[in-house]
């Protein structure tokens, strides 16, 4: 079974940058897709953004269009969100996701890491 860790959390000012990675353990991609998905406190998980495996199309929340890029690295097994121009409503536990497609619904997946925490100062 895929297991997946994220790491890149931190805190940082608004403005500023973060890269987040999700890296699987035992099998390797291969097909399906990965997503990214946020927690705030309080609030519901959110759809962020997704990659399919094979292609590397992308799709994007509306939220963080122009400002967060996704990419994989496929010889590295490793998935990125990089996210520039953060602002503070970006403050949330975010998790990537292992699923069969690139969907915004966090149901279509199937494996999650533990999260990472993403602080943006003011």
């Amino acid at each position: 079974q895929v297991q997946l860790v994220e790491s890149g959390g931190g805190l940082v000012q608004a403005g500023g940058s973060l890269r987040l990675s999700c890296v699987a353990s035992g099998p390797p991609f291969m097909f399906g897709a990965v997503g990214w998905f946020r927690q705030a406190p309080g609030k519901e998980r959110d759809f962020i953004a997704a990659i399919t495996w094979s292609s590397g199309s992308t799709t994007y929340a509306d939220s963080v269009k122009g400002r967060f890029t996704i990419a994989r690295d496929k010889a590295r097994n490793t998935v990125y969100l990089q996210m520039n121009s953060l602002k503070p409503e970006d403050t949330a536990v975010y998790y990537c996701a292992r699923g069969l497609i690139a969907a915004t619904d966090q149901g279509r997946y199937q494996s999650w890491g533990q999260g990472t925490q993403v602080t943006v100062s003011s």
